[in-house]
């Protein structure tokens, strides 16, 4: 299969157009993020590998969360299945946009490994 040489100015493009939608998921994923008060006066960007681990870790918080008032129903202690059955499905919500910001990320970086130098 013959590689096709693409002119530096197109290279150029395509690089800035996958940096543009980096940059967009990454400002999604920020304004997604909660933060208590105390959080936000200690919250300080690292860079995209620190915001990722944090949504990871959010994720984790919102699927514990969602599992312990599914526990609480279960086990008697609570009677609001509404509110446990909107977190399991908010948890659920949060996992799927995570997990498309990873595809977009991979996908990105598939871009970036097939341009030629």
């Amino acid at each position: 299969m013959p590689v096709t040489q693409i002119p530096h100015s197109q290279m150029a493009v395509a690089i800035e157009a996958i940096q543009s939608r980096i940059a967009d998921d990454a400002t999604s994923m920020r304004q997604s993020l909660p933060l208590s008060a105390v959080d936000a006066q200690a919250h300080r960007v690292d860079g995209f590998a620190s915001l990722f681990e944090r949504a990871v870790h959010s994720v984790d918080a919102q699927d514990r969360l969602a599992a312990d008032k599914m526990a609480a129903v279960d086990a008697g202690q609570s009677d609001d299945l509404v509110g446990a059955m909107l977190a399991s499905q908010q948890a659920s919500l949060s996992f799927s946009m995570l997990m498309q910001a990873r595809n977009k990320v991979v996908g990105a970086m598939e871009d970036l490994i097939k341009l030629p130098l």
